[in-house]
């Protein structure tokens, strides 16, 4: 057996009792997410039925990988009809947008109104990545080099459209990617622009209910593979060293123009839209996988309400490096794909839970290149990840419980969705933690 598995699983270790371990100190109640909250989060990018893809084999990856929405919108000759089909068999929900250099706002709404009777619409989203892909909006060209005030003026009329739409107005509108280049300081890093801001459009401007981020794992300010990789590219605050929440909403990257304290930031409503990584030297198609699967871990924890991978398969009409796919262009599986499956599927949670409950536990003396997440299914079944980003060795640490737990399940999603190991009667489980997560599963 590979020694890097054996090293990276559980190491519940067998020689010791654990019916006969002291009791652990009583831990404080840890509230926990509910297990649909975090799987509701989990999403990705895909051309459905053109571009060389196939809306079935799409539909079956979207099932296999267990993700619950797509970004998509208007742009591309995707029939209306597929999206609806791809709720219908795979339950995924819909980001609505504009897409790469679209302002048809009549289109959008028009589009969205069926996606929506269809019970697929997730939410809006202003145009992608204006800074690349300008766009002309009431006979005005804006977006790149040139000023911002069409992009602006096209999301203060999405804001104004979708919140005076009797069957739209429950919908959030995520605002544009990669505004941090405006050019103009039209206040696009506020989702709605604050008193005293100084912006050329005016105080009370509203561009959006999240803010959208296209934080991408690897940057040029962050190339290297490294522990607490995708930790740090969830980060919030200005610590973080790639193209994150604080270059776009906090002082924008282009001219720095100001937007959100550090403290707001902590709490601004966000989501990415475009994340993930190529797999290339010194990203394995293993690092890739390893990367994916505490990434959607590491912004669920980090506060990123939904996040996007870019991409379910790779592109083939695209030149340059184009291995970012959970997939390879023959529709087989990456490494990633798998992990994936398996954590979704460990997790998987579509009933009703009213209001999670709370577990007592600890994790004492955990590393920095450690976490955790606390989730509950419906079933009252607590779920708690507890995963780690050290590239090298690996770290013991001993999970509390609080109390004896009748029941508990360890499981590796490296390995398989059955459990690698069930105990009972048990105050403590040892765990070994280097690369990626292990899930403690605690009976009701």
């Amino acid at each position: 057996m590979n020694p890097k598995r054996l090293l990276a699983r559980f190491s519940i270790l067998a020689i010791l009792c654990l019916t006969c371990l002291p009791p652990a100190a009583e831990a404080a109640a840890t509230a926990a997410v509910k297990a649909a909250d975090f799987l509701n989060s989990i999403g990705t990018l895909s051309a459905i039925s053109v571009r060389g893809e196939s809306l079935q084999k799409t539909i079956e990856c979207a099932k296999y990988l267990g993700i619950r929405w797509l970004r998509a919108g208007i742009e591309g000759d995707v029939p209306l009809q597929q999206f609806i089909e791809l709720h219908r068999q795979a339950g995924l929900r819909f980001s609505w947008g504009f897409g790469s250099g679209s302002a048809d706002l009549a289109k959008l709404i028009q589009t969205a109104r069926q996606i929506e009777a269809a019970g697929a619409l997730l939410a809006f989203e202003g145009p992608n990545e204006p800074n690349n892909w300008g766009i002309t909006y009431q006979g005005q060209a804006g977006g790149r080099n040139l000023t911002w005030m069409p992009v602006a003026k096209l999301m203060h009329d999405l804001c104004q459209t979708v919140g005076n739409d009797p069957a739209l107005k429950s919908y959030p509108v995520w605002s544009i990617s990669e505004g941090g280049a405006e050019t103009d300081n039209v206040g696009l890093q506020f989702l709605t622009i604050p008193q005293g801001a100084d912006t050329v459009m005016p105080a009370g401007t509203k561009f959006g209910d999240y803010a959208n981020v296209h934080n991408y794992i690897y940057h040029p300010n962050s190339s290297g593979v490294e522990d607490n990789k995708t930790w740090n590219a969830a980060d919030p605050t200005s610590a973080c060293k790639v193209d994150g929440l604080y270059g776009e909403y906090g002082s924008t990257w282009a001219h720095h123009y100001p937007g959100y304290s550090g403290a707001d930031l902590l709490t601004l409503p966000r989501v990415t839209t475009e994340t993930g990584t190529t797999v290339g030297d010194a990203i394995t198609e293993e690092i890739q996988a390893l990367n994916l699967m505490s990434m959607y871990l590491d912004q669920f924890k980090r506060g990123w309400s939904y996040t996007a991978v870019y991409l379910l398969r790779d592109r083939v009409d695209e030149g340059g490096n184009q291995k970012f796919g959970f997939y390879r262009p023959d529709y087989t599986p990456r490494k990633a794909a798998v992990y994936l499956h398996n954590l979704t599927t460990i997790l998987a949670d579509r009933g009703f839970l009213e209001k999670p409950g709370k577990l007592d536990y600890s994790i004492p003396g955990e590393p920095a290149t450690m976490h955790d997440l606390l989730l509950q299914r419906s079933d009252g079944a607590f779920e708690l990840l507890v995963w780690g980003e050290r590239l090298k060795g690996s770290d013991d640490v001993s999970v509390n419980l609080g109390g004896t737990r009748s029941s508990v399940k360890v499981y590796d999603p490296t390995i398989a969705t059955s459990p690698a190991q069930t105990l009972t009667n048990v105050r403590s489980v040892p765990l070994s933690l280097s690369d990626h997560p292990m899930i403690v599963e605690v009976a009701k």
